[in-house]
């Protein structure tokens, strides 16, 4: 009934929306688009034509393979466009305005100049279109969504295309095994022992857009199949601009963020601050069968959990021309989060004729704290007239995260074991620091780009954890000595690069070579030293574009990416909180190299936009974890032994397509399906050995409706195999509806999340001698409401912009 009633809604919606198409008109927008450095022309920049007071473009085409576009059968009325193409600021023409007499206007040449150059951005904020495309990845601009606001990074990243977001918070590009969180170019990994902490609390309104790049250059790092990079707000208005939002949901969470800026003659200054709640509630049920050749014996178990999360980030950055030739960009981040959790599960033990033998109780209590600090410091110079350029940069960052368990195991019945209580105490510790310096200048007539640069990444891991076990005749807590460490880790990797652009006559070719040169080394407390021998690795990338006929656009990349072992699958400490259920990390881990391979096409249309894409990868030692049982000698007692092996070689095909139609000028729709089929080869466990077919999909609808309303839906599905099973498919649903206010500074906005029920897991693992099935739910269906401010004092006067950046 749920579902007809739904089907009914969005049909009505679409009725509704179709009613204010308007009709075909000859009025025409038309121009080139060129480099401001060296008047070359830009193909395949992106051009949105938008209505006078309209928060969604009505066309959104491209330009041809020498720059010029031309939009056409526009009715009479006030318009303005936005060019945006990636590496470039955005440029807005606005005051564009078609009358019955006056109905075919050339805008001539229209330069783009340096993403680089904060203050050359307009003073005039308008949408972007919510999805571009290139052959290296795609760009989801955060502003062109109604579920942007008000919600945070996390809750983003849940609707952009080619990426998904698991239970835990952990984000991977499709068809990735190995997926890295950027911010502003700058590995987040590096700020933070837990990404899922800083994801959860970055507010949404402080994000300009996400980047997924499927074939990273090699000016970022070789690690990981693939980067997902949020790129914060600098602050691009002239004088003081800012927002303020609230927003409360029915399942206890909440989340409250501001953000400001103010940019003067030579100088922008920006800032933000959000606090966010909430209750997480769920439960699981896990059955396994364990099979031996002289007994067969089933565990059935069922859990509850309940933990409230609240944390808080605050960011502050400073944008400062010093000369016409020199900027410098400061910025520092800060994030704390606490957490308390409350969680319990029996475990029946049932005999080969289903019989229960025996209960195990277990309740455990946690209370855990983390924070990290980040600075940042980018100096630019211009070197010469003709657009050379000298970049460095320094990251420092420092975090830590204290986490404190209690477990209470008691028997049923109580003669087969006694009771027993643990006490885990664990203390993590961050520090990185790293240093770049860059270097990239046109070349031959400033038709191409040479780029050259230097690298150096320190990072540190000191996991202190303290276990204790309480002794009921003495009341006090014993230090359990075999599984009381500490560990130490420390990872050097020095860097160089070198890469080409090439563009001409519709053609642009990209290719470079980056080296690293790793030394890692980490020991425990205990006494075991571990050195892994350094080791050269080197990083070829290819990216091939062509467009042509004025609307077609093909792609083709190649490059190597490695996926290192790190201090939480390298560390041998166990984990032993279920004693039936145990897990440690590898030392012995050897590092993983993937080649991938994509093609893309992109068709493009008046209203609409086709972009499928075949990526093939194949690597050697794949690092996964992977389950193993074992039988305790003369009992019917059998122990899950779970870690982390290069498990052998896999082989990845996938097809991806991406889509958006926009039938009126006031409804559009996007989606993206990819079905990957994986080959995996083992030669540590024969069950390991297994093909295997991921299919993952999204669609998103948004329409504009009279009286400064909006509405619009997400639906994520996902069914992924991995190397010993397989995630069941699962379905997540938002829907939300907004009101604008007060000239449109206020906005009030309705989310419903998982409108059908809570988000349902269900995880399939195989192995020798055991299966197992886990089903988990959690308490995902929620209805929230925000309300958010956004207020601007422009200066009266016009700032020219700076030469350089």
């Amino acid at each position: 009934m749920k579902t007809t009633l739904l089907y009914i809604l969005l049909f009505s919606l679409i009725l509704l929306g179709s009613s204010f198409a308007p009709a075909a008109e000859k009025g025409t927008i038309s121009g080139r688009v060129i480099e401001e450095v060296g008047g070359l022309s830009i193909p395949s920049a992106v051009i949105s034509v938008y209505t006078e007071g309209s928060e969604q473009a009505i066309h959104t085409s491209a330009t041809d393979e020498n720059g010029f576009f031309s939009i056409k059968n526009l009715k009479a009325g006030n318009y303005k466009i936005k060019i945006s193409f990636v590496g470039y600021a955005p440029l807005i023409v606005n005051g564009i305005t078609i009358t019955e007499k006056d109905y075919d206007k050339n805008l001539g040449n229209l330069k783009l100049s340096s993403e680089q150059n904060s203050l050359q951005e307009v003073t005039i904020t308008v949408q972007k279109p919510a999805i571009e495309f290139g052959a290296d990845g795609v760009t989801y601009n955060v502003g062109s969504t109604l579920l942007a606001e008000g919600s945070t990074a996390n809750d983003l990243l849940k609707n952009v295309p080619m990426v998904q977001v698991d239970i835990d918070g952990n984000a991977t590009i499709a068809g990735k095994k190995s997926t890295r969180i950027f911010i502003d170019g700058k590995p987040s990994d590096y700020m933070t022992s837990n990404i899922a902490d800083l994801l959860n609390v970055l507010p949404s309104d402080a994000i300009e857009k996400i980047e997924v790049l499927t074939n990273p250059p090699v000016k970022y790092s070789g690690d990981g199949e693939g980067i997902i990079n949020i790129v914060m707000k600098k602050g691009f208005k002239i004088g003081f601009n800012g927002n303020i939002g609230v927003a409360a949901g029915l399942q206890g969470n909440g989340n409250t963020n501001a953000n400001a800026s103010y940019r003067g003659k030579s100088f922008s200054v920006n800032g933000s601050g959000a606090y966010r709640f909430n209750t997480g509630k769920g439960n699981n049920h896990n059955y396994r069968e364990n099979f031996f050749p002289d007994t067969t014996f089933y565990y059935d178990q069922y859990g509850r959990y309940k933990n409230k999360n609240k944390g808080s980030n605050f960011r502050l950055g400073l944008d400062w021309d010093i000369t016409p030739k020199q900027n410098l960009r400061l910025s520092t981040n800060y994030n704390h989060n606490n957490s308390t959790t409350n969680s319990s599960n029996e475990l029946h033990y049932l005999n080969e004729s289903l019989l229960e033998k025996r209960l195990r109780n277990q309740l455990n209590t946690g209370d855990g704290s983390s924070n990290n600090f980040v600075f940042n410091a980018d100096y630019n110079l211009q070197t010469d007239t003709s657009g050379g350029k000298l970049s460095v940069g320094l990251t420092f960052n420092t975090s830590g995260n204290i986490d404190q368990r209690l477990y209470s195991t008691t028997y049923v019945p109580l003669a087969t074991s006694v009771p027993t209580l643990q006490q885990n105490n664990n203390d993590v510790g961050n520090q990185g620091l790293n240093f770049n310096l860059d270097y990239d200048k046109p070349v031959f007539k400033k038709r191409d780009r040479l780029e050259l640069g230097l690298a150096y990444n320190y990072r540190k891991n000191d996991n202190d954890l303290l276990v204790e076990n309480f002794n009921f005749n003495t009341q006090q807590f014993i230090t359990n000595a075999k599984l009381t460490n500490q560990f130490f880790y420390k990872e050097n990797i020095f860097s160089g690069y070198a890469s080409y652009n090439y563009r001409n006559n519709g053609w642009g070719v990209k290719t470079g070579l980056r080296a690293e040169l790793t030394n890692v080394n980490f020991d425990l407390s205990t006494g075991q030293n571990y050195h892994v021998n350094p080791y050269l690795s080197l990083f070829p990338n290819l990216s091939l574009n062509r467009f042509f006929r004025k609307r077609y656009n093909f792609g083709a990349t190649y490059s190597i990416r490695i996926n290192r072992p790190r201090e939480n699958a390298l560390n041998p400490q166990v984990n032993n909180v279920d004693t039936l259920n145990i897990s440690y990390g590898n030392p012995n881990l050897s590092p993983s190299y993937t080649h991938q391979m994509d093609i893309s096409f992109g068709a493009f249309g008046q209203k609409w936009s086709f972009t499928p894409r075949l990526s093939y990868s194949t690597s050697r030692g794949v690092i996964e974890r992977y389950r193993t049982v074992t039988l305790t000698p003369g009992t019917n007692v059998a122990r899950s032994e779970t870690t982390f092996d290069n498990v052998g070689t896999n082989n990845s095909l996938a097809l991806i397509l991406i889509g958006n139609y926009r039938p009126t000028n006031k409804i559009s729709t996007n989606g993206n399906f990819s079905v990957i089929q994986s080959n995996y080869t083992s030669k540590i466990n024969n069950s390991l050995n297994r093909d295997g077919i991921s299919v993952r999909g999204s669609l998103g609808f948004s329409m504009q409706l009279p009286y400064k309303t909006a509405f619009e839906s997400n639906l994520n599905y996902a069914n992924n195999a991995n190397a010993q099973g397989r995630n069941k498919g699962s379905a997540t649903t938002s829907f939300s509806a907004r009101k604008m206010f007060f000239s449109n500074r206020l906005n009030f906005r309705v989310t419903v999340n998982d409108i059908f029920g809570d988000r349902s897991n269900t995880f399939f693992n195989e192995g020798e001698n055991f299966r197992l099935e886990n089903i988990s739910t959690n308490n995902t269906q929620n209805v929230t409401f925000s309300l958010n401010y956004r207020f601007t004092k422009v200066a009266k006067t016009k700032i020219p912009p700076p030469l350089v950046h």
